[in-house]
């Protein structure tokens, strides 16, 4: 069962929430994050990518670079930009978007959770992405981003929850976005000893969002107990920031695909080849795919939809991993046809979230086939190709995970997006 626990934050005044809070650093490029943090020197990503504090060409993965995170935090605790919890308690964090509402609790997870599998994954990790963040919480010697975790939804906690929200919001602003945030504390003994109660009936949590996050902050705990082998479980290296968000609240939008070639193929005989496995029908107007087994196809500036024939979904229905779409797609488009063997590593694919749009899609595809001749005209290099999914649904990522599975890369883009900065766990140096 999962262990789930109340925690002293470090978090903003109130009155410089909005200034502090940042999506996640792990959404921005190098140039985008030093764009994003000029002109906003309370933005938390100054300090979750520390560095935009430096020349452009100084190494991001130097020491003095984490040593500058910690130095930023520190002194914005001094100046009181940031106050600590006199003592523990449960946050609820709300976001609204697009008149939809989720609601998740904020508290600590165990790292034992994570080590036993009580706290579940659904996707590999990067060693160069982890040994970023793990120096970065060794050296600040604390936790900036919280990891997004679901669990099957209980009456219980949803009951706490509601109740938490009737009384005056900590927090409550609407980011540039337009994502409302509210945040509510939980400190009353009764509710906390309820709360926590409730969780231990939960017999799985599921990471979300934040693979690497978590991983990170598991190996820095690992390290610490190295450090302390007196330690005895109770320290709060021994736990690690987390949301938790019930699975019926969770909406997963589309994770869309751009290949850069055709890897040898003209257009009309790729198109003749799909028809092996799928009904091929032109559409006029481009669209999120609204069932299983449908994706959407650009190419030669037209849509297409694909539906997977019969007999194909029918060999791959009691898979968790085979059924999921962008497994379909891949075992059956991307690696035999166009020749994309890892898709986590081949340079002639990329990955757009849903919530850039259709369009961004048929962009990044025009701009892959044609250039820009020297007098200006547009010239044709080689056709290029993209595909709109149907979402992943969140029961599908929680089978995946109890399979002890492993989804295909990039099979999940979730929104709202959390933010960082708004509370963080601090841990023994």
């Amino acid at each position: 069962m999962a262990i789930v626990k109340p925690f002293r934050a470090i978090r903003p005044a109130e009155q410089y929430v909005k200034e502090v809070a940042a999506l996640p650093y792990d959404v921005y490029s190098r140039e985008e994050a030093r764009a994003a943090v000029a002109g906003h020197p309370l933005s938390f990503l100054n300090i979750d990518r520390p560095e935009t504090q430096f020349p452009e060409d100084h190494d991001m993965y130097a020491e003095d670079v984490y040593e500058k995170a910690d130095a930023m935090l520190r002194q914005q605790c001094r100046d009181g930009i940031y106050v600590k919890e006199d003592r523990a308690g449960y946050y609820v964090y709300e976001l609204t978007m697009d008149g939809r509402t989720q609601t998740g609790i904020v508290a600590l997870s165990s790292v034992d959770d994570y080590l036993h599998d009580v706290c579940r994954k659904h996707e590999n990790t990067v060693e160069k992405k982890e040994l970023d963040r793990i120096r970065h919480v060794d050296t600040v010697s604390a936790q900036t981003g919280p990891i997004f975790l679901a669990y099957r939804a209980r009456e219980e906690i949803q009951a706490i929850t509601k109740k938490a929200k009737e009384q005056n919001a900590l927090y409550d602003f609407t980011a540039e976005d337009g994502i409302r945030h509210r945040v509510f504390r939980i400190d009353d003994e009764t509710m906390v000893e309820a709360l926590e109660s409730a969780f231990r009936q939960v017999p799985f949590t599921y990471i979300a969002d934040g693979h690497h996050r978590a991983a990170s902050a598991v190996k820095v705990a690992l390290k610490r107990r190295q450090q302390h082998p007196e330690y005895t479980g109770k320290e709060e290296f021994n736990y690690f920031l987390s949301v938790l968000f019930p699975d019926n609240e969770l909406k997963i939008l589309d994770y869309n695909r751009v290949v850069k070639d055709l890897n040898g193929w003209t257009p009309a005989d790729f198109m003749e080849s799909l028809e092996e496995s799928f009904t091929v029908t032109q559409v006029t107007t481009a669209f999120t795919p609204k069932q299983k087994g449908e994706i959407l196809l650009y190419i030669s500036g037209e849509w297409f939809l694909l539906h997977a024939k019969e007999a194909v979904l029918e060999t791959r229905k009691d898979d968790p991993v085979r059924s999921l779409d962008v497994a379909l797609l891949q075992e059956v488009v991307l690696e035999p046809l166009l020749g994309i063997g890892d898709p986590r590593t081949d340079p002639r694919i990329s990955f757009v979230g849903g919530i850039r749009g259709l369009k961004e899609l048929e962009k990044q595809v025009d701009r892959n086939t044609y250039q820009h001749s020297m007098d200006g005209t547009l010239d044709r290099v080689g056709p290029a190709c993209a595909f709109a999914m149907h979402p992943t649904a969140i029961g599908e990522l929680l089978a995946v995970a109890d399979a002890k599975r492993l989804m295909p890369p990039k099979s999940t883009w979730f929104e709202p997006k959390l933010r960082s900065g708004i509370f963080i766990h601090e841990i023994e140096r």
